[in-house]
């Protein structure tokens, strides 16, 4: 197998040197418009001697706002001499996307967090993903990947790890999402783990947590708070920062299987039949699919699998057959 060519990306800031630094990971990527051109990924990088390593992340995808709105903030206002180790902020990962306010790359369509772990000669995306995979993750201690619905869900707001062989890095990351405090905690389960910047870091044995905190492609003022109070609890947590966690109540959920998951299989107008965080029981209607191509059809009801309560919920009026209208999870605790 032949060696991987070094990436194309060139940071503008030391990842060594202590202090404060706001630069940019800068990608050459020649257009129309810019025959020298790049793309300029913001991060910030917080050292202040010897410790762990934080990569906090935000904007894996364009259109969720909590985790850039949260991380633009913690790059502007921690304080190094708070700080044991080093903190490294990527506000927008896909920073194209995120200037577009989509959920995939405008350039190449790609959705980063199934491009991992990426090509260095390959699309743009494809080489984000290959310097976050060769050059940041090897340095990190602990992985925090902000993430909410975007424009097409909406979620309780909670943090998440995943289920794990390792059950000691398992209980760590467990330990890391209650730390964080948000007012839901996840035992998360993926419709498909391949490709994902999660099973990226986690292959590599690290400690990884991510977030659902609301959706809808837009910011409420309570989830951008639980993101603001989660990052820092999670560096107090491992001890980057200096201060006590601030707790708050957190309900664990679990999504067990397959089941948790509901899916359109027409096209037409959702009705939601159940608010999120709502109890609901299985066989029960979560929501309705109205044909809108002539009138006097019965809509077509969607059912839950199992009992638990709502977790996600499909969030535009339309929807599309194969979108996913639900998720139920089971409250554990």
């Amino acid at each position: 197998m032949s060696r991987l060519r070094p990436s194309p990306i060139a940071p503008t800031v030391d990842f060594d040197k202590d202090g404060v630094q706001h630069g940019f990971l800068r990608l050459p990527y020649s257009r129309d418009d810019s025959a020298w051109g790049s793309v300029m990924i913001p991060i910030c990088v917080i050292r202040n001697g010897k410790g762990p390593t934080a990569l906090l992340t935000g904007g894996n995808h364009g259109d969720e706002y909590e985790g850039p709105l949260a991380l633009y903030d913690l790059a502007r206002t921690l304080d190094p001499k708070a700080v044991s180790g080093t903190v490294i902020i990527v506000p927008a990962m896909n920073y194209p996307a995120f200037r577009a306010g989509t959920r995939t790359s405008p350039i190449d369509k790609g959705n980063l967090n199934r491009s991992f772990p990426g090509r260095p000669d390959g699309t743009v995306t494809e080489k984000i993903a290959d310097y976050f995979q060769r050059e940041l993750l090897p340095r990190t201690d602990i992985a925090l990947d902000f993430h909410s619905g975007g424009r097409t869900l909406d979620f309780v707001p909670f943090c998440a790890a995943h289920i794990r062989p390792d059950k000691v890095l398992e209980a760590k990351g467990f330990d890391a999402v209650e730390a964080f405090s948000a007012p839901w905690s996840m035992k998360m389960l993926e419709i498909d783990a391949v490709g994902m910047f999660d099973t990226a870091a986690e292959e590599m044995g690290k400690l990884f947590i991510t977030t659902e905190v609301g959706g809808g492609g837009t910011s409420r003022a309570e989830t951008v708070r639980i993101a603001r109070r989660g990052v820092l609890n999670v560096l107090r947590h491992t001890g980057i920062v200096a201060g006590a966690v601030e707790k708050v109540r957190t309900q664990w959920l679990d999504m067990p299987s397959g089941d948790c998951f509901s899916f359109a299989e027409d096209d037409g107008m959702i009705e939601t039949m159940v608010d999120l965080g709502e109890k609901v029981e299985e066989g029960q209607v979560l929501a309705r699919i109205h044909s809108v191509g002539r009138t006097g059809v019965a809509p077509h009801e969607i059912r839950a699998r199992m009992s638990g309560l709502l977790a996600a919920r499909h969030f535009p009026g339309l929807v599309k057959a194969g979108d996913c209208a639900a998720v139920v999870a089971v409250l554990v605790g």
